[in-house]
């Protein structure tokens, strides 16, 4: 007999719990506009928006902005490493999966749910933005809080995944600007 993890059990009843409002919140790609809009900065919460923004920062700032954009390419790739492995050891069914009920409006790009990817990517940058350029961090959070939005809009997390992503996330970003603070100071 298969055995469960605790992790698993947490997680499916999490799932109980945050269905009835992940089930509201997804309604929304009833509206075409809605779901056009989400789809479309979920697509470019991917990385387009970031690896454009990151390949900017050095005409932002003449000084250090190399050193910046170098710094938040490495920060993303340790959240990279870190949505992944989390995501491979938690094992937390998508929404869509695990409840009918939950349309998917685009693919996965992955099988998995927490934390959500997308979300700790944008909340490290706004992180590391808010630390090293104030201005331009304030000019990209409706894109920030839009990628997380969309991301149960959508269909792919529960809001927990998305609040696990932003912590993480936001926390990463802002440890790596302490720590190399020397370098993009």
């Amino acid at each position: 007999m298969p055995t469960t993890s605790k992790a698993s059990q947490f997680f499916e009843r999490a799932d109980q719990l945050e269905f009835a409002l992940c089930q509201s919140i997804n309604r929304a790609i009833r509206f075409r506009p809605i779901k056009s809009y989400f789809r479309l900065v979920s697509w470019l919460g991917d990385g387009w928006f970031w690896y454009a923004l990151i390949l900017a920062i050095p005409f932002f700032t003449a000084s250090h902005g190399q050193n910046m954009a170098i710094l938040m390419t490495l920060t993303g790739l340790t959240c990279t490493l870190t949505y992944k492995a989390l995501k491979h050891w938690l094992i937390r069914e998508r929404p869509f999966i695990s409840f009918p009920a939950i349309s998917c409006a685009t693919p996965p790009l992955d099988r998995y749910s927490f934390p959500s990817g997308h979300t700790m990517h944008a909340a490290c940058f706004q992180a590391m933005l808010f630390a090293m350029l104030p201005a331009l961090a304030w000019a990209t959070l409706p894109f920030t809080l839009s990628v997380a939005a969309s991301r149960v809009v959508l269909g792919l997390h529960y809001p927990s995944d998305v609040a696990a992503g932003a912590v993480i996330g936001g926390l990463m970003g802002w440890v790596s600007v302490q720590v190399f603070a020397d370098l993009v100071a």
